[in-house]
């Protein structure tokens, strides 16, 4: 019996590729005899370079780059398919992890760092990207990005802007001449779930601002910023950002990837299912294991990693078993999942589940697995 594990990270305590392992543990205590095939999985956030490394057998690259603050900070990003394909995630060079509480500014956070890990490896021969933005410090629209790669973003007395999101209020026009590399032949695709726009009352400044430190006063100033940013491009660039769905993401990043490398954006999910192959993994399989650290109806709604997982597995008529560490709103989503297991018994305290997520990965799979091949619901 070939049976796939691909689960997704449960933050806070494992990642994908411990989640797995511990679900395979379960696997071969309950069915000693079943093939198990391991599939870590990401959704294009916080895991995506583990997973994708790991499920190629890639490699990592790390260099020194520009933190969101200026500072310099050691980041990574994968190589695979031979090292033909860049797996990067923004978070690594400008994440809101990499900023203490006290620090918090978007006004003067920078994508910059995001920026040299594209252009190292556009220098290393990479002509394909994966980028996964989630979890950003910043709201500068990807402007420092865009000055990494040799964009000069200039104010009107023809001086290079500073970094930061308040900065682009001053931005009279974009000079493309020192770009490093001929980005329009690179193959760019973003990995991000967020269908925010630029600007406006569910941009980036409004709806992500706040919990990056910006008060009132500042949503309203970054987001004409980023007006600003976007009529710039719209007259320099010929290309329009503001109202695409998914350009507010990171800051506005999203926006910034496809005025500065053409990029395209897709479901953070199915980007990184296609990367993994997902399908001809799936094929001759029995049942699939997947979950995360919570299962709710946000996985089926906004299509997150075991949500994909499930959907390529019925495609394919594979029951599909759920774990997650909470679960919430069973009903919808037993539409997906041919059964769920918590991981967590009710009322135990997040800081101890936390601190057992594996024994109790391990025995959750366990008793689901038990419960499928009694043929209980």
């Amino acid at each position: 019996m070939r049976i796939v594990v691909a689960p997704n990270a449960y933050k806070g305590s494992l990642t994908s590729k411990q989640a797995a392992q511990a679900m395979a543990e379960a696997v071969r205590e309950v069915i000693p005899t079943s093939e198990v095939d391991l599939v870590p999985i990401a959704d294009g956030g916080d895991g995506t370079v583990e997973a994708l490394v790991a499920a190629a057998r890639g490699s990592l690259q790390r260099l020194l780059v520009r933190g969101p603050l200026g500072d310099p900070v050691e980041a990574e990003y994968g190589l695979i398919e031979a090292g033909s394909t860049a797996v990067i995630e923004m978070a690594r060079a400008a994440g809101l992890s990499l900023v203490p509480a006290s620090r918090r500014d978007p006004g003067v956070t920078t994508t910059f760092g995001v920026g040299q890990l594209l252009q190292n490896a556009r220098d290393n021969g990479v002509r394909k990207f994966i980028v996964g933005i989630g979890g950003s410090a910043t709201n500068d629209g990807g402007a420092g990005l865009a000055q990494a790669l040799g964009y000069h973003l200039l104010d009107d007395r023809g001086l290079e802007l500073p970094p930061g999101g308040l900065a682009l209020q001053r931005l009279a026009r974009i000079h493309v001449g020192g770009v490093h590399s001929d980005w329009a032949v690179a193959d760019v695709q973003v990995a991000t779930d967020v269908t925010n726009p630029l600007t406006g009352p569910d941009g980036a400044s409004a709806i992500y601002g706040p919990q990056k430190g910006a008060t009132p006063d500042l949503v309203e100033k970054l987001d004409s910023a980023l007006g600003r940013l976007a009529a710039v491009i719209r007259r320099d660039l010929q290309v329009e950002v503001e109202t695409i769905p998914g350009a507010g993401a990171a800051g506005g990043l999203g926006a910034g990837l496809i005025a500065f490398t053409g990029a395209r954006l897709r479901p953070g999910a199915e980007r990184v299912m296609d990367a993994l192959h997902l399908d001809e993994r799936l094929k001759g399989a029995r049942l699939v294991l997947t979950g995360e650290g919570r299962i709710d109806s946000q996985t089926a709604r906004f299509g997150k990693g075991p949500a994909a997982v499930a959907r390529h597995a019925r495609a394919l008529k594979i029951p599909v078993l759920g774990i997650g560490g909470q679960l919430e709103d069973e009903r919808e989503l037993r539409q997906l999942f041919d059964d769920l297991e918590p991981s967590a018994p009710p009322g135990m305290p997040l800081e101890e589940a936390l601190a057992q997520a594996r024994p109790l990965l391990v025995a959750a799979t366990a008793r689901i697995l038990r419960r499928f091949l009694s043929g209980g619901d």
